[in-house]
């Protein structure tokens, strides 16, 4: 029988998938399918005080990715730690729960850690992309030495492993990498989605309400397997994610230094695009001569 778990800090997983950050949104919406059959549950980013996101249109689907400015709407950290992380952990106790933190300052991203860490999480996704107020706007994800401070701070308040979401619309993601690893983080989430802009041409209208907008979905996969296999050689665990679709992706991302994987575009086409493919995966190994799935383990080389 062929072996699809995997094992990362804080996280015994029995299959490597779980949705995107904000895709399933707090493990509480109407269940097409069982959660269980996920590796983890990631849940949506969360802030100090509720948040209402972005304005309408925050959707704009394409047949090549999904463009999408939807913003941190969340209850604010209290109701997450307090309501949203018991109703998944009572609903399904053996589901490993990742909570997503996000803050407008390094105090924000200590606060919410601390609570959401409090209240069980197994591990914490730091959202770098966050503008940081205390800077003039610039998201944390673009310089290092903010990166490193919100890190070091971050794991000073918690104990679960963290898990940091870097971007990819920065020039070199290898220095905020570095800085990230040398104030702690037990491992990497990569990548978020890449800043785009389009237009009705009818209209001559921004598609989505706050123009700008993150792009993601298959026509960015490229991108994001380059960005593991760069990130692989600081030596941390990897959640791999960007156009996965297929186990054939899954296998790409692993094999490019990825030790788990997330999906989130896929669903607008498929909703149950996770358990689809987790069910393929044994066979898409079976195929390639692969009785682990750890085997897979950064084996491809340029």
């Amino acid at each position: 029988m062929t072996n699809i778990s995997v094992e990362l800090p804080g996280l015994k997983l029995k299959n490597p998938l779980m949705p995107a950050s904000g895709t399933l949104g707090f493990g509480d919406l109407p269940e097409k399918f069982n959660y269980d059959e996920m590796g983890a549950m990631v849940l949506k980013t969360t802030t100090p005080k509720e948040g209402f996101g972005n304005p309408k249109p925050q959707f704009a689907i394409y047949d090549d990715g999904v463009m999408n400015s939807v913003g941190l709407t969340n209850p604010g950290v209290d109701v997450v730690a307090g309501e949203k992380i018991p109703y998944v952990r009572k609903k399904h106790p053996d589901l490993p729960i990742i909570a997503s933190v996000g803050g407008a300052s390094v105090e924000d991203y200590a606060l919410v850690a601390k609570k959401l860490d409090q209240a069980g999480a197994n591990a914490l996704e730091i959202n770098i992309s966050c503008p940081n107020v205390d800077h003039g706007g610039l998201h944390f994800g673009t310089e290092p030495d903010a990166v490193h401070d919100l890190v070091a701070a971050v794991k000073k308040e918690v104990k679960a492993p963290i898990y940091v979401k870097l971007t990819p619309n920065v020039t070199d993601i290898m220095p905020i990498a570095k800085a990230a690893k040398e104030a702690g983080t037990d491992g990497f989430s990569v990548t978020n989605t890449v800043l785009g802009l389009r237009f009705d041409i009818k209209t001559g209208k921004a598609v989505l309400g706050k123009g700008q907008g993150g792009w993601s979905g298959k026509a960015i996969m490229p991108i994001a397997i380059r960005l593991v296999y760069q990130l692989r050689q600081l030596g941390l665990p990897i959640i791999g994610m960007g156009g996965i679709e297929t186990a054939e992706d899954v296998v790409e991302f692993m094999e490019a230094g990825a030790s788990a994987v997330a999906v989130g575009s896929a669903h607008f086409k498929d909703a149950l695009a996770i358990p689809h493919i987790v069910s393929q995966l044994p066979k898409v190994l079976s195929d390639l001569g692969i009785n682990d799935i750890n085997d897979l383990g950064g084996k491809a080389k340029i």
